[in-house]
């Protein structure tokens, strides 16, 4: 059974940042992608990162590029999301996400992905 588990979210003033990890459990497929996605309340789940292992070249949402960052470690169970310059507007639960295959376009669609997460808490105060 695949299991995915976050942490690292909390709060934060803005201009920090917070590292999440993502430890996956029962996932032994070499060939997948990853991603992070998050919610605002009372807002649509989005993706902000991807990276397909076999073609490792990272997507990134407008919103985050340049300040966030998505990787694995080396013995590829966990992942993780470097937030750096946070903002107000960067609070949301954040999710991790993976699926067996490659990306379809910048893989930041919620849909293309079959194990998730339950999501951490992101706050960031002005």
């Amino acid at each position: 059974q695949v299991q995915l588990v976050e942490s690292g979210g909390g709060s934060v003033q803005a201009g920090g940042s917070l590292r999440l990890a993502c430890a996956v459990h029962g996932y032994t497929s070499r060939d997948y992608s990853m991603a992070w996605f998050r919610q605002p309340p009372g807002k649509e789940r989005e993706g902000v990162a991807s990276l397909y292992r076999l073609t490792p070249i990272p997507y990134y949402s407008d919103s985050v590029k340049g300040r966030f960052t998505i990787s694995q470690d080396n013995a590829e169970t966990t992942h993780y999301l470097q937030m750096n310059s946070l903002k107000p507007e960067d609070t949301a639960m954040y999710f991790c996400a993976t699926k067996t295959g490659g990306r379809r376009g910048t893989g930041l669609q919620p849909y293309d992905y079959a194990y998730w997460g339950q999501g951490t808490q992101v706050t960031v105060s002005s």
